[in-house]
């Protein structure tokens, strides 16, 4: 089954601004960031913004993608409004980045890159490390695959489609491909990156933090 994401641009057309508040740790990383000399920042599956807006509210120099033209719509609006500025286009994670080599400081990119097959998702990860400098950050969240829902509304009625990855049957992401890593299967997909601190942060979603080799 081929994943053409049609489902995320129903879901932003339907419910407008899905997600709003930045990651509880964006305020702490926006720090190091500015510390460290980081100035282009590259968000995969932006969204609706609320990453673009809160770093571009830093001053860093802002780039973004997603797959879905009504979240782009609603991103461009959004800086609009807040008088910011980034560079958004339409693209989708697999079909590789329209970057340079090296260009990004640091890539964030937040319950996005998990949603694809493990061979789609691996070239997310080749093409990441391609645009990022060398020592260049990043900040990534992917789920984890817990034991048995503690809510109907937890149960998504999960199918296996090939080993880790799952078509939820039901629920808000019905039809929405994601794949599940363990600890081991992350350390094995950024093998070109340094992973300095890897945890679970509140939303259920294990959180990769590290620089390229």
């Amino acid at each position: 089954m081929v994943l053409t994401m049609p489902e995320w641009d129903e879901i932003f057309s339907e419910k407008g601004r899905v997600f709003t508040e930045p990651h509880a740790e964006m305020e702490e990383l926006a720090d190091l960031f500015q510390k460290n000399g980081v100035k282009r920042i590259l968000d995969i599956g932006c969204g609706t913004g609320r990453h673009l807006v809160y770093l571009a509210s830093k001053g860093f120099q802002m780039f973004g993608f997603d797959a879905s033209q009504h979240a782009i719509d609603l991103a461009e609006q959004w800086l609009n409004e807040e008088e910011l500025s980034a560079k958004i286009i339409r693209c989708r994670m697999e079909d590789g980045f329209p970057y340079a080599d090296r260009l990004f400081d640091a890539v964030v990119s937040i319950q996005v890159i998990h949603h694809n097959r493990i061979r789609d998702i691996q070239s997310t990860i080749a093409e990441i490390e391609r645009v990022l400098r060398p020592q260049g950050y990043i900040f990534i969240t992917v789920p984890i695959l817990t034991g048995e829902p503690v809510s109907p509304e937890d149960d998504w009625g999960l199918k296996e489609v090939e080993p880790g990855t799952y078509m939820p049957q039901k629920g808000p992401e019905s039809g929405i491909l994601h794949h599940f890593f363990s600890e081991e299967d992350i350390l094995e997909a950024f093998s070109a990156f340094r992973i300095s601190k890897m945890y679970i942060d509140a939303t259920r979603h294990r959180c990769i933090f590290g620089t390229k080799n």
